[in-house]
């Protein structure tokens, strides 16, 4: 049995930047992003994507981020025709435009060091022969195989309800006719699933397991593709996440909520409780039952959670942290200032998730003053997480960026760079540049990009 990884797909928080996409779904408590190359995120045709890449991937590593790439945008490629044109289209040049875009998501994600690339068949024309579209995806997915083996990458083939692809056992005969290549894996979407007769999830995934690289999971009306809010379907979760643990899965459970993004962040979040609380080892399910039944426990299970529960513990502890609903601010406090340096992070990392859940407010900022008078790179670098940006005035939020220049701490790892940067901040790194340099000493390199990427306004663009 794994522990399972939980991931966000970008296309549900489409509204917002994707640096700032990236710090939400970090911030919630994911470990992984469902990253959809698409206009306007990750363009894989704008200007400057080496430059991009190279930032992002810095920003990723920062946020502890694993990636999957996909490749599902609606109008990337034609702006009237949604998801075309496809491998399948019979014009040579229209779907040459679908293979370039794929063979730069290969490059792309051997740059970002991504787990997998995500992509689908297509829908054949009106009027094309059947044998004919299938032929043209063995040989479009044949090229795929052959630049993925040579960069190391492994795509993650989606069958979806209405493509030619439909299904597993569609998914196999394709596998078989490209000669079961170890590249060509398997994307498998929970809410699809129409894989077996009795559309059981829980047995879909046991008959996936061997060839799955990827796992996006969202509920489905039955017998409707709407992917809808998260546990707002037919699927009981707890199986299906018990048998991908079982099998010993190792990729990204994502959850796929593209029409969420007008409330992405609480889609985001109560997602991520309701994969937890599916998820959650039996210790934990007896702890936060104590915790809402009598909060004052919480002092004794909050220590105990790595040990019960054999984990890192920051999860299992934000869960017991979510389960109060009185005190919370006090309770943190107390927490924080008995606790080891495990807890102490335990309780900085969870304050974002509680924050957007509307438990402490401003009420914890004294928590990331204290961290931040700390030399613990731990510490200071969880108290410059989203709650800090959130929350920390200008002038101390500024002190807290000079702080992780001084100590070392990747700027990519503090939260709203980007939003928050101001003439001032760009000042003092001048300033500190200049002390480095006089006195013989390297620049940041980082520090160094930042002041690179001056504009006129005094401003740096991260």
């Amino acid at each position: 049995m794994t522990a399972l990884r939980f991931g966000y797909g970008t296309n549900g928080l489409a509204d917002h930047r994707l640096d700032e996409a990236l710090e939400v779904i970090a911030g919630l408590g994911y470990t992984g992003v469902a990253l959809t190359l698409d206009h306007q995120h990750l363009d894989p045709y704008a200007p400057g994507l080496t430059r991009r890449l190279a930032a992002l991937r810095r920003r990723l590593t920062a946020l502890g981020l694993a990636v999957v790439v996909e490749t599902g945008a609606r109008y990337l490629l034609d702006p009237w025709r949604k998801h075309g044109p496809t491998l399948l289209d019979t014009d040579p040049a229209s779907r040459a435009r679908r293979t370039d875009l794929l063979q730069r998501g290969i490059r792309i994600a051997a740059d970002l060091e991504a787990e997998a690339l995500s992509f689908w068949s297509g829908t054949p024309r009106p009027g094309t022969d059947p044998d004919h579209a299938h032929q043209l995806l063995i040989d479009g997915c044949a090229h795929l195989v052959d630049s993925a083996q040579r960069v190391g990458v492994r795509l993650g083939f989606e069958p979806e309800p209405g493509m030619l692809v439909a299904d597993l056992d569609g998914w196999e005969r394709l596998r078989d006719a490209l000669g079961a290549p170890y590249a060509f894996g398997l994307t498998l979407d929970i809410g699809h699933c129409e894989c077996v007769e009795d559309a059981d999830p829980a047995g879909c995934v046991k008959r996936a397991a061997p060839w799955l690289v990827h796992v996006q999971i969202e509920d489905m009306r039955r017998g409707v593709h709407e992917h809808l809010e998260f546990g707002d379907g037919d699927i009981d979760f707890p199986p299906v996440l018990a048998a991908l643990a079982d099998h010993g899965y190792q990729g990204l459970v994502s959850v796929e909520l593209p029409r969420h993004s007008h409330s992405g962040p609480d889609s985001a979040r109560r997602s991520l409780d309701a994969l937890r609380t599916a998820s959650a080892h039996p210790w934990t399910v007896e702890a936060i039952r104590q915790v809402r039944a009598d909060p004052g426990t919480i002092t004794t299970l909050f220590p105990q959670a790595a040990r019960r529960t054999g984990t890192g513990g920051d999860v299992v502890r934000a869960q017991l942290l979510q389960a109060l609903t009185t005190d919370v601010p006090a309770v943190l406090g107390e927490l924080y200032r008995h606790g080891d340096t495990a807890e102490r992070l335990a309780v900085l990392r969870a304050l974002p998730l509680l924050d957007q859940g509307g438990l402490v407010g401003g009420a914890a900022l004294p928590l990331v003053a204290d961290a931040l008078r700390t030399n613990d790179v731990r510490l200071v670098t969880a108290a410059v997480g989203p709650y800090g940006a959130r929350h920390l005035d200008q002038d101390a939020w500024r002190q807290a960026v000079l702080k992780c220049v001084f100590m070392g701490i990747p700027l990519d790892a503090v939260a709203g760079l980007a939003r928050r940067t101001d003439a001032e901040l760009v000042r003092m790194y001048a300033a500190f540049a200049t002390e480095r340099t006089a006195a013989q000493r390297p620049v940041p390199h980082d520090l160094q990009l930042h002041l690179d990427h001056r504009t006129g306004d005094g401003h740096a663009h991260p």
